[in-house]
């Protein structure tokens, strides 16, 4: 205690503070013990944990379907860092799953990764602040709340970084996903038997949407109706092309229409948007290297055409 009360006395210069800090730190430190305290009493020491594992035994079957340390604890931790608000915990397990995490850990974990974070890195700048030399406390205080801003805003940033990938990959396998469709509705296929052939096709290149596909024909062989498993496949991937696909094919199944005929059309429709938006790409290019060329090139080029005669001048007026 002693020592760590010095340690803070000597890395923030203000008795008061290194108080301040030092109450928190101790509560952190309880409130962590507790947590550790209950996730050991409600697992190793549980009754009913005992007597299901005696019941099914220990297999090795068994022992790879048990979860992992981080998911029991995140389960455990989840009632107090999850936010209270339904809306704002419906929002980020709507983005856990455009970045592809499905499970019913995933929200607690994320949100218990963001409470470790907002805890763990202020603690980490306090603690490793004092081989630095020459740093004020304002300086110290400046640090520990950059931290507390990285803690907060990391995850968020990471998680927005995975969506616009796994979307990115979603949407790049999705011509080639469509143009097989069509094809294989053409050939007679059904829309399951289809969708099934296809994430068969591009589990390779693709794996990504495959399994997407995959888990839309899994889906309606459990028995969800055909129209419910298309809006999930969309609430799943958050692409407005998969969107326009899914209510294309739904109402197909509900007016009776020919599903390789609209596939068509719908095909042709998505290859004109794609060339429109290449074309629009393409128009930008002219505006995006105005920057470049006046602040790279434009110089370069006025020192290698206008430097030499500069140079001859001022020798002329030295002369």
């Amino acid at each position: 205690m002693d020592y760590l009360m010095g340690l803070l006395n000597a890395t923030l210069q203000n008795p008061e503070l290194a108080e301040w800090v030092f109450v928190s730190l101790m509560g952190a430190a309880v409130f962590c013990v507790g947590l550790a305290g209950i996730f050991l009493i409600s697992t190793v020491f549980n009754p009913v944990r005992e007597r299901l594992q005696s019941v099914v035994g220990s297999g090795a079957e068994t022992e790879n379907r048990k979860p992992g340390a981080m998911v029991l604890l995140a389960g455990k931790v989840a009632p107090f860092v999850l936010p209270k608000k339904a809306g704002e915990r419906s929002r980020t397990k709507e983005r856990l799953i455009h970045a592809g995490f499905r499970g019913d850990n995933a929200l607690p974990t994320f949100y218990a990764i963001k409470t470790l974070l907002f805890i763990g890195l202020p603690v980490l700048v306090l603690l490793t602040i004092n081989w630095i030399p020459g740093l004020t406390s304002e300086q110290t205080l400046q640090a520990a709340a950059i931290a507390v801003l990285v803690g907060v805003g990391a995850p968020n940033f990471v998680l927005s970084k995975l969506i616009k990938r796994r979307q990115r990959l979603l949407y790049n396998g999705f011509p080639d996903a469509l143009d097989l469709l069509v094809v294989c509705t053409e050939a007679g296929f059904g829309l399951k038997p289809a969708m099934q052939r296809v994430a068969d096709e591009i589990s390779v290149g693709h794996p990504e949407l495959a399994q997407e596909f995959a888990l839309v024909n899994a889906e309606m062989r459990a028995g969800v109706e055909r129209a419910e498993a298309l809006r999930n496949l969309a609430d799943r991937t958050g692409l407005e092309a998969i969107a326009g696909l899914v209510t294309l094919l739904s109402q197909s199944l509900r007016f009776g229409t020919s599903i390789a005929d609209s596939l068509r059309i719908y095909s042709e429709e998505f290859r004109d948007k794609r060339m429109q938006k290449a074309e629009e790409e393409a128009g930008k290019i002219s505006t995006k290297l105005i920057f470049p060329l006046v602040l790279c090139m434009f110089p370069a080029f006025f020192v290698v055409a206008i430097g030499p005669a500069i140079v001859g001048l001022l020798d002329h007026f030295k002369g």
